[in-house]
């Protein structure tokens, strides 16, 4: 999802061998880093150093979202910003950030192709220099591209992710989600208490898109691992997070090479086989897009699980109203959508622009909080109160823009599956101790801790 991998091998640095076929494999370059863009395949805008990334006392002018406090509280941060007449916080971390909060700058920002590039989609202490794969194409197409390749990059992601080819995992995905109660074990009512998050959120989109891609299942703590790296050690040291991508890295090559040897039909076996203006995809476009699947396709729909559930717990009148009208989760589904949207996305100014008197510099980050879009009162009529037949919700849960998620129709499923099948088994249920929520782009709880009740 991003192309700014300290010492890895970025994108551009990664060759197919001359005597090979374009997916035989990669040859390993070392990236060549420095403090700016030229000349290299990542770039420190300010030398690195933990104490950066301490505790925030401003969150107008030091936000830092992979601060634990925010996650756990950001509908009140978002608030109190807002209410502040705050429309863009800013921090000095990260190399410089920028973060729109309200609907109209982050849709402004999410449209805005021009002045706003999508080369990388995560925040990191580092960017991408001109020896990384530039603008158009990322190191992860199509959600690290521009236009025009961008269009081209999405159309051939469009036929594997329509609803036809989605609804048929329906029964795949419910009987996953009994096996998943089941080894929960015996449970005594008013005593017993499980973890949603760990036990069960996390596994389900986990499950889906390995097997989606023909990946083997027991790599299924792996992926979660990968997804630890991309999204949440974002402010770790740059070396150490370099290592843990190469290992991703090293993982999507051996499953190319495994799906060329033993060709099958699967979403690896696909991004093989379909063309591009009559070519097959080069192998950095491959992995790259891989890489996007597995990582987008998992933290995404177990934080929207994890997070619905979280509510569930403490609502009774929602989870009866779900249990006596099963009709009510068509809107309760957008709703659980609209309120605990997971997903923040990020760009890079492409030129300096004063935004809404904000004088952003080209290379300045720009976080792009889709979920506090879907809170702002200017957009929704009692935008903090989770309504459970909201009927108006048009909201920005799966982005806005030319990214929006292609994997819409898959995480719906998910959602709407796993919440059906845990109230099936679980219709009575409480908070059970303190979550732990992730930090960084993706929101949801990482532990979920909930005491069964009796029916």
């Amino acid at each position: 999802m991003t192309d700014t991998r300290p010492d890895t091998t970025p994108d551009a640095s990664v060759a197919p061998d001359a005597e090979s076929t374009p997916h035989d494999g990669y040859v390993y370059v070392p990236p060549v880093r420095g403090d700016s863009p030229e000349g290299t395949h990542v770039w420190d805008r300010v030398p690195y150093d933990p104490a950066h990334y301490g505790p925030v006392e401003d969150w107008a002018t030091d936000l830092d979202h992979a601060n634990p406090e925010y996650n756990r509280r950001a509908p009140e941060i978002w608030k109190e910003l807002r209410e502040s007449g705050c429309p863009v916080a800013r921090s000095d971390r990260y190399g410089g950030m920028w973060a729109p909060i309200t609907h109209d700058t982050v849709n402004e920002v999410a449209y805005d192709t021009d002045h706003f590039t999508s080369r990388s989609v995560v925040v990191s202490t580092t960017r991408p220099g001109d020896m990384a794969l530039p603008a158009p194409i990322g190191g992860a197409p199509p959600i690290t591209s521009d236009p025009p390749f961008h269009g081209m990059a999405r159309r051939l992601l469009l036929p594997p992710f329509a609803p036809k080819q989605i609804e048929p995992w329906e029964d795949d995905v419910r009987r996953l989600c009994g096996e998943l109660l089941d080894e929960m074990g015996e449970i005594t009512p008013g005593e017993t208490v499980v973890d949603a998050a760990v036990q069960y959120a996390q596994h389900i989109p986990v499950s889906v898109i390995g097997r989606m891609l023909g990946f083997p299942a027991a790599d299924d703590e792996l992926f979660r691992e990968f997804v630890h790296t991309v999204l949440e050690r974002i402010n770790d040291e740059p070396e150490q997070r370099g290592q843990a991508f190469r290992k991703l890295e090293e993982y999507i090559d051996a499953q190319v090479r495994d799906h060329i040897d033993d060709p099958r039909d699967d979403l690896t076996g696909y991004l093989l086989e379909v063309e591009m203006d009559g070519s097959k995809l080069a192998p950095e476009h491959v992995r790259g897009t891989i890489i996007l699947l597995l990582v987008a396709g998992i933290d995404t729909t177990w934080s929207a699980i994890g997070s619905s559930l979280w509510h569930l717990a403490q609502t009774p009148a929602d989870r009866a109203r779900l249990l006596d009208d099963p009709e009510v989760m068509t809107f309760a589904l957008e709703e659980f959508l609209r309120a605990y949207a997971p997903v923040t996305m990020a760009r890079l100014v492409a030129e300096d622009i004063d935004f809404h008197g904000c004088p952003m510099k080209r290379d300045d980050w720009v976080l792009l909080p889709f979920p506090a879009a879907n809170r702002d009162p200017k957009q929704f009529e009692d935008a903090d109160t989770f309504v459970i037949d909201r009927e108006a919700n048009r909201h920005s849960a799966f982005g806005l823009g030319i990214h929006r998620c292609l994997g819409s129709n898959l995480a719906r499923l998910e959602l709407r599956v796993a919440i059906e099948e845990f109230l099936r088994r679980f219709p009575n249920f409480e908070l059970a101790g303190d979550v732990r929520w992730s930090v960084g782009q993706v929101r949801g709880p990482r532990e979920l801790p909930v005491r069964i009740l009796v029916d």
